[in-house]
């Protein structure tokens, strides 16, 4: 379990090198790459903790070499890049999702009639007996089912998209400090300015 004096913290990466921040096949130039995807689920894991209305940022300590690279002057505005066309893809995904979801309705809905106008005719054809109480109400029952994708997708299927791309939207906001730090021996490190 993480600790909750974190949540209104900065969120610290330690790496070697600034290409380990990155997707290391993506051909873009530097302030467009993606981010790999470790680092991606670990700042969204704890972004996810920070309230709403607490500003995220993000300490990156690097080695001094690293820190003193032109790329490491850069790594704040490609990752608020990455995070705002994160914010985007998922908002395509929801108008996706809402079109397939208006789509499944119509269909629902037309098999829904259908069905209730089957189980009516079968109704008066086979009388009030049980094979034909069977089949009325077993093709409502189908009609209703039909609808079952349309309820789940405009009840359910869109909270977790918006609630990740609130957060991508936040993060589309970060800060970023570079931290060059020399290694000691063990564990220890100390802070360059």
């Amino acid at each position: 379990m993480r600790d909750s004096t974190h949540s209104a913290g900065p969120i610290e990466l330690r790496v070697k090198d600034i290409g380990q921040i990155f997707h290391t096949l993506d051909p873009l130039p530097f302030r467009e790459r993606d981010l790999d995807a470790a680092v991606e689920e670990y700042i969204v894991g704890w972004a996810g903790e920070i309230a709403r209305g607490h500003d995220i940022s993000i300490i990156v300590h690097l080695p001094t070499a690293e820190a003193q690279r032109a790329e490491a002057l850069h790594i704040e505005e490609a990752m608020r890049n990455y995070f705002a066309y994160r914010s985007k893809v998922l908002g395509w995904e929801l108008r996706d999702l809402f079109r397939r979801g208006r789509a499944s309705l119509a269909i629902g809905l037309a098999v829904l009639a259908l069905c209730i106008a089957l189980g009516t005719g079968a109704g008066g054809l086979l009388g009030a007996g049980y094979l034909g109480r069977f089949l009325g109400e077993g093709l409502i029952i189908l009609g209703w089912v039909a609808n079952w994708r349309p309820v789940e997708i405009f009840l359910y299927d869109w909270w977790p998209i918006v609630r990740r791309r609130r957060l991508y939207l936040r993060l589309s906001l970060v800060h970023v400090k570079i931290e060059a730090e020399d290694s000691l021996a063990g564990n220890e490190r100390r802070r360059v300015p």
